[in-house]
């Protein structure tokens, strides 16, 4: 007869303590990182082979390494390289903000010194080399008219063309639609100005102007149209397609039209999508020169007219006072370029806060 025999040892209970590993503590990362700075600086500073931009890349180097032997030491080599590539995708992140964060310093640092009344209630107008005054009110007016025009004709015409291309274009020349789109947007921006120049101040404006071409805001506005378009176009597409099928089939089961399943439901789905795609087209034209100077030929006066007459921009007012001989002219540069970020800013902000509240509205 076979006695089996139980061991009724206790088995430890399963706590807390019992399933946490070891881990590095969490002074253990910035340490880590001041000593790998302090061995760079001792490096680079005392052999003299750099600044303290390869100080910053060998101590990053450094602290990478460090980061994961210590890891490795303590918590094992899975977990090191969980680490290692933590930090590798926070050190992206910190190498894509510092330009952005240098653009901005730069801007409001030297910018601020012409940010007062007489810089957005004056023009240059009568304004000579050693006169310190002058400012960018005529540029503002035109950028605002000339941006505000080609997005009425743009983002109609833009969402229009993608409505067509993703719910109603097949075949070749749907096909052809978005050949010739992919085309417009590596377009130079000079190309659209020499193509507004030789269409419509050459052969268009002399019909209006007694036979004689006229530089004017509205030939601007077109080149900038033609600019904006491709980015709307592809940027509307893009959104519409990510909208769910269920939704549209949903609105087709209740036997809506297709035109109203489009403009009630597919559209007011992407619109902050869409939004997003005609902001990125503005920033793009109010920044541009090139057409500008071809077809509005810039001016120092103010003119609210669009449809006549030469007509500045902020972007050309920055061109041209930077490369302007007067020593006040850098400070009216750097505070025009500071009030077209300002400007493109502020729309960009209003523009998603409007979108929001319709979103939320429905």
């Amino acid at each position: 007869m076979t006695t089996t025999v139980t061991s009724h040892r206790p088995r430890p209970a399963t706590t807390p303590d019992t399933l946490r590993t070891k881990r590095l503590p969490r002074y253990a990362a910035p340490a880590i990182a001041l000593a790998a700075l302090l061995v760079a600086a001792a490096v680079v500073l005392g052999a003299g082979i750099g600044n303290w931009v390869l100080v910053v890349v060998l101590g990053a180097l450094l602290y990478l390494v460090g980061l994961y032997l210590a890891a490795k030491a303590v918590e094992g080599a899975r977990s090191a390289r969980n680490r290692t590539w933590s930090a590798l995708i926070h050190s992206a992140f910190v190498l894509a903000v510092l330009p952005l964060a240098s653009v901005v310093w730069t801007l409001l640092s030297k910018g601020v010194e012409r940010l007062d009344g007489d810089f957005f209630l004056t023009s240059m107008n009568n304004i000579g080399a050693r006169d310190a005054n002058g400012g960018a009110y005529h540029a503002i007016i035109g950028t605002l008219e000339q941006v505000g025009i080609a997005t009425l004709i743009t983002v109609p015409l833009g969402i229009l063309c993608a409505v067509y291309i993703v719910e109603y274009g097949r075949g070749k020349f749907a096909f052809a639609i978005r050949f010739f789109v992919d085309v417009m947007t590596g377009i130079p921006s000079i190309v659209s100005g020499l193509f507004v120049l030789a269409f419509w101040v050459l052969i268009v404006s002399p019909w209006f102007n007694d036979g004689r071409p006229s530089f004017s805001g509205l030939a601007a506005a077109l080149a900038l149209s033609v600019l904006m378009l491709p980015t709307v176009v592809r940027s509307t597409e893009e959104m519409l397609r990510l909208v769910p099928a269920p939704l549209r089939e949903g609105a087709y089961a209740l036997g809506v039209p297709k035109w109203k399943t489009i403009l009630r439901v597919v559209l007011p789905t992407a619109l902050p999508g869409i939004v997003t795609g005609v902001m990125l087209a503005i920033a793009r034209a109010a920044g541009e020169t090139a057409p500008v100077l071809l077809v509005a030929g810039g001016g120092a006066a103010i003119n609210f007219n669009p449809f006549e007459n030469n007509q500045s921009s902020l972007s050309l007012f920055v061109y041209q006072q930077a490369g302007d001989a007067s020593r006040f002219s850098p400070a009216r540069a750097w505070t025009a370029a500071l009030t077209l970020v300002a400007l493109v800013l502020i729309l960009t902000i209003a523009a998603k806060l409007l979108a929001r509240r319709n979103r939320l509205g429905r």
